[in-house]
């Protein structure tokens, strides 16, 4: 191959890379506590001798998440509960301890709070939240506080880990190879769910953008795959 069509089977590349991306965040558009992922990409460039031209090509150079958050839906429902600025609730997972913004729980036959996959959320200290089963009113204060009819029975908390050691997974679940750390001041909303930061608007557009570069990009490959073949057939001719 060429070294034009090696430059653009790297930005082909790329584009498919944030082809999805942009797609998981329009599927994800309604889904409570989603954060907006993209890719970060730069060019490289190599030297090819000393008095070739230098090849640039497409590089990846990193995923983000975009921490703006998102409005707040009041449900009403007392285990759905929204994070005011930093943090994450704990999740325990058969694959290890996960973290989420998707406050949306349940109290399973135990008195245990789990999402909705059935993983159980984990209190200030690592273990899992237990909320008696016969209590009639359930509050959660700002700070984490978990009270059933008026006495304390527990506590959330939130965990932080940097953005850059964040790796996505299913059900909404981050993974961190990093020790996160607790929240000092955590700010925790009852009855209130965070909705997704994506702006559908904005990614569709996005969506039809990055198309139309990765179809003009395939016509210039096609182009350029003619123009060797063409160039070939002369100079056998010859």
């Amino acid at each position: 191959m060429t070294n034009s069509v090696y430059a653009m089977l790297s930005k082909q590349a790329g584009l498919m890379k944030e082809l999805n991306s942009v797609a998981n965040n329009i599927a994800n558009a309604s889904t409570a506590g989603y954060r907006r992922e993209g890719y970060l990409f730069s060019e490289y460039v190599q030297r090819l001798g000393q008095d070739d031209y230098s090849l640039s090509q497409t590089n990846v150079a990193g995923r983000f998440f975009d921490v703006t958050p998102g409005s707040f839906t009041s449900t009403g429902a007392p285990f759905d509960l929204a994070i005011e600025g930093e943090g994450f609730f704990l999740v325990e997972t058969p694959r290890g301890e996960r973290l989420t913004r998707q406050g949306s729980f349940l109290m399973d036959a135990e008195g245990q709070l789990v999402t909705h996959e059935g993983f159980r959320v984990l209190g200030d200290g690592g273990s899992p939240v237990a909320i008696p089963i016969d209590a009639s009113n359930i509050t959660i204060a700002q700070d984490g506080t978990i009270a059933a009819d008026g006495a304390p029975v527990g506590k959330l908390g939130l965990v932080t880990a940097p953005q850059t050691a964040l790796a996505r997974e299913g059900d909404n679940l981050f993974r961190t190879d990093e020790e996160y750390q607790p929240v000092e001041f955590p700010k925790i909303r009852q009855g209130f769910l965070e909705e997704s930061n994506v702006n559908a608007v904005i990614e569709v557009s996005r969506l039809i953008e990055v198309q139309r570069a990765y179809e003009l990009n395939q016509q210039l490959m096609k182009d350029e795959d003619e123009r060797v073949k063409k160039t070939v057939d002369a100079m056998r001719k010859l």
